[in-house]
């Protein structure tokens, strides 16, 4: 019998082909490739991944150009799902993705199974970049290499209230700011999802709901959206003023600062005034007015903090005038290093304005006179007050009249700074004590050049690095008297692994590093961690204070409330 080699191999070829099971053929014929899908998902990747991932280069999570040609298909389903259940199972990949970025990435378990699919075929565009990153030889690996120690200090928590929670997916709650009533003291609390509370004795209740008095109100993409934060006006039993920041969808509005159309804008916040004829009203009614709305390349590091100057008097020049904390709005990690590059820009400042003024350029609030850039005929904003931020996330002043300002980094470092008008903090070129360079890489750091100091930039009062924390979180000083042990300290802690610091606002200087002791925390007589308290790996910490100077601390995932009440 004369041997058909062509029939051979289409018989071997059917084989294989019968022979391989649906777990073998390629990501293409496994999900929807088509142009509508590939579409979609880039739209759910934009409003959900785009603020910590890439396809070029690592951000604050690895980039994931090439990653659909790398790992099976069941392996990024699952990690967008739950990455915290993947790395805890001891996968290596997830495993050395946590080494490094040293945090957990939110659970992405409320997604449809379609639309993970649909963000996996939009990856699948990608290809792993041509170029890695590049490495300069005198790149810092651990910049700070000395740990924090831990101090003897242990403070007894009690339990105040349960805030409603805003999801049934995890974090429960994204409770972000407690403040009080000038007038009657009440406490109050703000989620980020669009609501505020009153806490009254165990119970809260609703005070505002930004979602329905602010028909463009968004809360997408998560992270630092929503409802950003709120302040009292020290008169507010007076005059009933109120200011709150909040996001809404691109375009929602003209806005008062943006980049122009070469740039994606994904969000803007705005900043409200409202008021209200019955300042002990319960649920607050009254009207709104726009300050200004600013545009957001991404949707992190937006305004996460208003406040006024807790010790200025009537008649003091301080009195009245609202600081406001912008971030660079993930610019930088887009790869638009310009933005929040010096004064000219708000993007990475604080403002300081008077809302009852209108000497700004749309007349809607003033520019205080005594602000540093008033007059200065350079071109730079005339509202800032400070700048070289990435994310300014809260503000706050000590006793004896010192301005601090926590600043949360890139990849390497946490600060503290001391803010004066018209300081430069460097962002995004200084991280800490450290050179960074958007040119190469945004999550290396570098030693300072011999001739820093003809920059002009402005270095933290304390610091930690990424060998303990992620991100910082901005507390008070004691100014209480119920737990004698903590005065004199400025508390403070890490947002996600929930590490609790302190340092002596005695050796606060300009120029050199208060030392960082971490505490801890105890709970119904059994000492204990954020972690464990809370029930979750990422703690999402904040801390308040109330009208008599004591402090509380409250978490995300559960929602709840403690007052420091003593110290064992």
């Amino acid at each position: 019998m004369k041997f058909n080699l062509n029939h051979f191999f289409r018989v071997f070829i059917l084989s294989l082909c019968l022979s391989c099971d649906s777990s073998e053929k390629s990501i293409e014929n496994r999900i929807p490739m088509d142009a509508a899908t590939v579409s979609d998902g880039q739209t759910i990747f934009e409003n959900n991944c785009s603020t910590c991932h890439n396809f070029n280069q690592d951000g604050i999570g690895p980039h994931l150009g090439g990653l659909t040609r790398e790992e099976p298909l069941e392996w990024i389903r699952d990690f967008i799902k739950n990455p915290t259940a993947v790395i805890q199972s001891g996968d290596e990949r997830a495993a050395n993705l946590f080494a490094k970025f040293n945090t957990y990435m939110p659970s992405f378990d409320h997604l449809p199974a379609e639309e993970i699919d649909a963000i996996i075929a939009y990856m699948h565009q990608h290809e792993a970049p041509a170029e890695k990153t590049k490495t300069r030889s005198d790149s810092i690996v651990n910049p700070i290499p000395e740990p924090i120690p831990l101090s003897e200090l242990v403070v007894e928590l009690e339990w105040i209230a349960t805030i409603p929670p805003s999801s049934e997916e995890m974090p429960r709650t994204r409770i972000a700011k407690l403040d009080f009533h000038p007038g009657t003291k009440d406490l109050f609390i703000m989620d980020l999802r669009g609501k505020m509370y009153r806490i009254a004795g165990d119970k809260t209740e609703e005070y505002m709901d930004m979602e329905k008095l602010m028909p463009d109100f968004i809360n997408q993409p998560g992270l630092a959206t929503g409802f950003g934060s709120f302040a009292f006006h020290p008169e507010f039993s007076e005059n009933g003023l109120l200011y709150t920041t909040h996001t809404e969808s691109p375009g929602s509005g003209k806005a008062d600062f943006t980049f122009g159309d070469s740039i994606r804008n994904t969000l803007q916040w705005v900043v409200l005034e409202w008021q209200t004829d019955n300042a002990n009203g319960i649920p607050f009614k009254g009207k709104s007015r726009e300050l200004f709305r600013i545009d957001m390349v991404t949707g992190i590091h937006g305004m996460q903090e208003i406040t006024f100057n807790p010790l200025a008097s009537p008649g003091e020049e301080d009195y009245g005038l609202l600081y406001i904390g912008i971030g660079d709005g993930g610019s930088v990690g887009a790869g638009h290093a310009w933005v929040p590059h010096g004064p000219t820009q708000p993007w990475g400042c604080i403002f300081r304005i008077d809302p009852s003024g209108n000497n700004s350029r749309n007349r809607k609030y003033g520019i205080p006179k005594s602000n540093p850039f008033v007059n200065n005929g350079k071109g730079w904003l005339e509202e800032i007050y400070a700048h070289g931020f990435r994310n300014a996330h809260r503000i706050t002043w000590t006793k004896n009249g010192e301005c601090l300002a926590t600043n949360i980094g890139q990849m390497q470092i946490e600060s503290l700074y001391m803010v004066k008008p018209g300081d430069d903090y460097g962002w995004p070129v200084r991280e800490g004590t450290f050179v960074i360079d958007p040119e190469i890489d945004i999550n290396q750091v570098f030693p300072l050049p011999e001739d820093d100091e003809k920059y002009g930039y402005t270095y933290p009062v304390a610091m930690y690095d990424h060998d303990e924390g992620n991100a910082i979180s901005g507390g008070y000083e004691y100014w209480g008297t119920h737990v004698p042990a903590l005065e004199g300290k400025y508390l403070f802690g890490d947002i996600v692994q929930g590490r609790l610091f302190y340092i002596h606002t005695a050796e606060l200087q300009r120029g050199s590093h208060a030392p960082i002791y971490e505490w801890r925390i105890s709970f119904e007589g059994k000492v204990q961690s954020l972690v464990e308290l809370c029930g979750s790996k990422r703690v999402d910490l904040r801390f308040g204070r109330d009208h008599e100077g004591e402090l509380y601390l409250f978490t995300k995932p559960d929602g709840k409330v403690y007052k420091m009440k003593n110290t064992l």
